[in-house]
């Protein structure tokens, strides 16, 4: 079975569970979906730190997948700085069969969001604004921008043609 990964990265609130959602859904039964939230926060219960344990085991998940599951999604914040390393080996793991997409929106538009998810008696403004970090771009071939004037419906679509393009 020839799997493809896809990965879905940006600032917290930015709207990259809910697109993970809808696209796992959309690819059906068997799409492997690899939630960063899931696995540090519920897994594992680990601060996102440098070195964390779930750095590893998002790798090995997604790994997984391959072979195993036509889709993979691995979603999250994701910084840079912390998983890119993590990230572009998954990219070489999958020979290439990856496409990497960044939710690149402005804080307000991630605050706005937030008050309207189910999650804003979570964390607030605050929160948000200290793991805020603007642009953080993975840097590889192909990572495709999505942006704050696109509604969920452009970033399925942007989403689905692009997969659609290259298979």
């Amino acid at each position: 079975m020839e799997s493809t990964l896809i990965i879905l990265r940006g600032n917290s609130a930015s709207g990259k569970t809910t697109t993970a959602k809808h696209l796992q859904q959309h690819f059906g039964r068997g799409t492997l979906l690899v939630s960063q939230d899931i696995v540090r926060r519920e897994m594992l219960k680990v601060h996102d730190r440098d070195g964390n344990l779930s750095i590893d085991l998002i790798r090995q998940i997604a790994e997984y997948g391959k072979g195993n599951c036509e889709w993979v999604i691995v979603e999250g914040i994701l910084y840079t700085q912390r998983y890119g390393d993590m990230l572009k080996d998954l990219i070489q793991f999958y020979h290439q069969q990856v496409y990497t997409f960044y939710f690149d929106l402005p804080f307000e538009e991630t605050v706005r969001r937030h008050n309207t998810s189910s999650k804003r008696d979570e964390f607030g403004e605050d929160a948000l604004r200290n793991w805020w970090k603007p642009q953080d771009y993975l840097g590889v071939d192909g990572e495709v921008i999505l942006t704050e004037g696109m509604s969920q419906v452009d970033v399925m679509e942007t989403i689905i043609n692009k997969v659609k393009e290259r298979k």
